[in-house]
């Protein structure tokens, strides 16, 4: 059978149109790919219960500084009350700190707490002196939890499958370096250096796995960094957390 010219060029044509539709669809679906912001990685939460009245606690404290600026980290530094009494008042150390450090220990069926201790997403825990050991720890840390994001005056949970009801934190820290004196105790005539101290600690609530916001209350202190953590309840494991921008 004879194909004339005509149905030739006609048949090309319509190859071309289809090839030409085919790539703009193309070309659109890759640039709203592109356009689509990436999610965002897990954040690694490094805690450290310290006391400024406690020999042992410099080096970890100095592990801690090194790392408070490295993105995926959040590094946070909780003074604590039990070491007040060897001549030397921790000068950012609160009860709802050393409580914190007690829930931990209470999780775990343990029945003491010590400084230096750092705890790595709430799950491991360790000295905290040896950077080895903790930047082992860090790169072994994972978590599967819900995203959380920042609108105005809101934290927002997104839905989730947790094992158990979990706490909802807000954490507010100093993120610049806070030289301090220190007068008296173990470790008199140091200055010690401090990074993303905490200062404010708050129970925004509990979440069950559906999306849910939370009122983030405004700061009794001004120039404070804020991170929020989800955390299986009574010193669980921290399944999410993050950083409101807003305020690095």
């Amino acid at each position: 059978m004879r194909i004339g010219w005509r149905a030739i060029v006609m048949t090309t044509r319509s190859l071309w149109k289809f090839l030409l539709g085919a790539f703009a669809l193309f070309a659109i679906g890759e640039a709203a790919f592109a356009q689509r912001p990436p999610a965002p990685s897990p954040l690694v939460v490094v805690e450290l219960f310290q006391s400024q009245g406690c020999s042992s606690c410099p080096p970890a404290e100095a592990n801690l500084n090194a790392i408070a600026g490295k993105p995926g980290i959040l590094a946070l530094s909780f003074g604590v009350t039990y070491w007040d009494s060897l001549g030397w008042k921790d000068t950012f150390a609160t009860e709802a700190y050393t409580d914190r450090q007690w829930a931990y220990a209470k999780h775990r069926k343990r029945d003491n707490v010590w400084t230096p201790q750092v705890y790595v997403n709430g799950h491991a825990d360790l000295v905290g002196n040896d950077r080895t050991q903790l930047d082992q720890a860090i790169a072994h840390a994972n978590s599967q939890g819900p995203q959380l994001s920042w609108e105005k005056d809101q934290l927002l949970v997104s839905a989730g499958k947790p094992t158990a009801t979990c706490d909802v934190w807000l954490v507010r820290y100093d993120p610049r370096t806070i030289n301090v004196a220190i007068g008296a105790g173990e470790n008199s005539g140091r200055t010690l250096p401090h990074r993303n101290v905490v200062r404010e600690l708050v129970h925004l609530g509990t979440w069950d796995g559906s999306p849910q916001s939370f009122a983030v209350p405004p700061s009794a202190l001004k120039g404070l960094s804020t991170a929020a953590l989800v955390q299986v309840k009574a010193g669980g494991d921290i399944l999410g957390a993050s950083m409101d921008s807003a305020t690095r």
